[in-house]
């Protein structure tokens, strides 16, 4: 300790021993934080001097869906009702509620036969009542139930599980590479209108979404073009359920027709697209948009976000579903997911095409 002197006496001033170990952490540390040039991520402007650090009033709150979410994360489908999925889906809807995010989940599919893993998906208790929460089935069952004017058994669904609205996946790649998979009688554009003239007059909303390789633009503008509430892009670079059903189908015929899992539209494109699209049709903005696809974390969503012109959330579901076994590492992702986000809305600026 150092005594020092004053009109009032001795005064004794204590060393900060975190300071001490502060200095030796980077001392010793030196060697292993460097960095290489070359990993440098190189999509941003990094502005230090531009923002104070965020606390607890810099918002990240959005309307989405008309309901209010507290950061813009959407916990994207992806798991339906086998084995460990009752306790994987309450872990993602406890962290939905806690952070106050929105959430869909994996295919219902067998809900519309029978209800014996119908508690896997009864999350609406644990998320309450104030949280977009949709259910999700593929286009082959919705063709089926559209076209047999059975879509009241869609409407019930959606009502005993209380979701928001529903999901639609289109996933005609993936059908064909299923060994089990159904082969579609009409366009899924069809469907889907269909679909849309069964929802009038409820008030549950239309999402669709792909698989993992994203949309084309005509594919988008016909999606536009319909009453429908939001897109998710599912886009090529995260999971791929055509790459999945090609590694289930070994013995398969389709076991080394590899070239089409390998099709589609990164993020990046299809913001490009909808970006164009909504610059031919500004009503187009009244949809909203799911970016997922890829997204492995808050910084991934927060660049495609800066770019995209529409009302968007970031969809993550491997990043969510690899911690979803353990709740604490679960929260711990999550809250770091949301404090990354506040500090890349404060130092970080987007660098436009031509910048890069």
């Amino acid at each position: 300790m150092v005594k020092r002197h004053d009109e009032q006496g001795p005064t004794v001033v204590t060393k900060d021993p975190m300071q001490e170990t502060r200095k030796r952490d980077h001392i010793e540390l030196t060697q292993k934080a460097q960095t290489i040039k070359s990993e440098v991520d190189s999509r941003f402007f990094y502005e230090p001097l531009l923002s104070a650090h965020p606390n607890s009033e810099n918002s990240l709150s959005t309307l989405f869906l008309d309901k209010k979410m507290s950061a813009p994360f959407w916990i994207s489908s992806m798991t339906g009702g086998v084995g460990e999925a009752r306790h994987i889906n309450q872990n993602l809807a406890r962290v939905c509620r806690e952070f106050s995010l929105g959430m869909g989940l994996g295919s219902c599919r067998s809900l519309l036969e029978s209800d014996k893993y119908f508690e896997d998906f009864n999350l609406r208790p644990v998320l309450g009542n104030d949280l977009p929460f949709f259910a999700n089935l593929g286009i082959a069952q919705v063709e089926t139930l559209v076209h047999k004017n059975e879509t009241k058994k869609i409407i019930d669904l959606l009502n005993r599980l209380d979701t928001d609205g529903l999901i639609v996946h289109v996933n005609p790649l993936q059908e064909w590479f299923q060994p089990e998979g159904d082969k579609f009688q009409y366009s899924p554009i069809d469907t889907i209108e269909r679909l849309c003239r069964t929802f009038e007059g409820s008030n549950k909303k239309i999402i669709v979404k792909e698989v993992g390789q994203g949309m084309g633009p005509k594919s988008l503008k016909a999606l536009l073009d319909l009453p429908i509430s939001a897109i998710e892009l599912a886009s090529f670079g995260g999971t791929n359920f055509s790459k999945l059903e090609l590694m289930r189908s070994k013995e398969s015929q389709f076991s080394k027709i590899d070239s089409l899992s390998k099709v589609g539209h990164t993020s990046l494109e299809m913001i490009s697209f909808l970006n164009n699209l909504l610059n031919a049709n500004p009503k187009y903005l009244e949809k909203q948009i799911i970016i997922s696809g890829g997204i492995d974390n808050f910084l991934d969503g927060y660049y495609l976000q800066e770019q995209l012109n529409f009302i968007s959330v970031i969809g993550m579901a491997k990043s969510f579903l690899s911690r979803s076994e353990n709740y604490e590492e679960l929260k711990t992702f999550t809250e770091a997911q949301i404090e990354g986000l506040k500090m890349a809305r404060a130092y970080l600026h987007v660098k436009s095409p031509e910048a890069l």
